[in-house]
Parts: structure tokens; sequence; C-alpha cells
């Protein structure tokens, strides 16, 4: 049985990307730790950059023209990322890390980066 809503969906994307997505942040983040760059302004700004721009390159990668067609995908990158959380963070930091807004926040970037994708795809003029 083929449902309707489900014959676009490309797989590879939905998974792979929520995955990409979550495995910079989270070397980037330990990278961060690591070298002790976590307090103040500059780190926060840093990793919201990269997650804005891994939101964009993700949703480009889509190739769709809307962002109603990207919509999907981000959310469920949304729910892979907490779903990674709960997996590899909380057994460190304890459930207490979904209490961060700044969490949520992540979350919330990673589903609505990619929606802002049509504007940034490259134009090319048919000739």
């Amino acid at each position: 049985m083929d449902l309707a809503h489900n014959r676009g969906m490309k797989y590879g994307h939905l998974f792979g990307y929520g995955i990409v997505i979550y495995s910079v942040m989270f070397l980037l983040w330990s990278g961060f730790v690591t070298y002790g760059f976590v307090e103040g302004l500059v780190p926060r700004l840093v990793s919201l950059s990269v997650l804005i721009t891994l939101g964009i390159i993700a949703g480009n990668s889509l190739r769709t023209q809307s962002w109603r067609d990207i919509a999907p995908y981000s959310l469920a990158w949304a729910l892979i990322a907490a779903a990674l959380d709960a997996i590899f963070s909380v057994p460190f930091t304890g459930w207490s890390l979904f209490a961060d807004w700044n969490v949520w926040l992540g979350y919330a970037i990673v589903a609505l980066a990619p929606l802002a994708a049509p504007w940034f795809r490259r134009r090319t003029a048919l000739a």
C-alpha cells in the first residue's frame, strides 16, 4: 500500500541530514567544551551560525520549490536531534538537559532554518 504523502519522501535525506546536523553540532560543542570555549556570546553565535548554515544546506539538498515541502523534513530533523540527545546526552547530563531553554531554541532552529532554503538557492539562468 503506497500512501500518497509518502511517494516523494526522500528517506536518505530525512534520516541522513538529521544525523549529520546532530553530529556536527555535537562535535562542535564537544570541541568548545574541550578547549574551554563555552562562556560568553561568541561560542553561542558561532554555534548558531553553524546550525543555521547546516539547516539551509540540508533544506537546499531537498531541491524543493517551497518551504511547505521542506517542513516535514525539518520537523523530523528536530525530532531526531531530540531523540539523539535523549540517547547520547541524557546519560551524562540527566533529563534536566531538556529544562534548558537553549536546547529547545536549538531544536526550533533545526526546524525553522531549513525553511529559508528556497530563498538561499542559487538561481541559474535558463538559456
